[in-house]
């Protein structure tokens, strides 16, 4: 099973992707906010991320970027899950580095889905 990093700032949803995650047997890791997702994944070295956009201080946009043009963390795929459902934010995500987009609340069919995608 892979070893998986949660960065999210709403403990709510934090506990339902950890709960999600878990239940399909891969290890978790937490953060609560961009910098300390980008700090867990230099230390830490998960299989895949997901992370939520809106957080305070470093937005999950700006921590995707920044993790996947780190020569340290730039092979990590960063699945962004997040309550902004526009077209642009896709794109704008994938721009960053993404390599997926789940709406909040995800579908749990639907997160195990692509996790499993992107985990090959």
């Amino acid at each position: 099973m892979a070893k998986i990093l949660v960065v999210d700032d709403s403990p709510t949803q934090l506990t339902n992707l950890v709960k999600i995650v878990q239940g399909e047997g891969h290890e978790v890791i937490t953060a609560t906010n961009g910098m300390e997702g980008i700090e867990k994944a230099r230390e830490e070295k998960p299989d895949l991320i997901l992370m939520d956009v809106v957080m305070p201080e470093l937005n999950g946009f700006q921590a995707t970027r920044k993790i996947t043009r780190d020569p340290a963390t730039e092979q990590i795929p960063v699945i962004l899950v997040t309550t902004k459902d526009q077209e642009t934010d896709k794109v704008w995500g994938q721009r960053q580095g993404a390599a997926g987009y789940i709406i909040k609340p995800p579908k749990e069919a639907e997160l195990i889905a692509k996790i499993n995608e992107v985990l090959g």
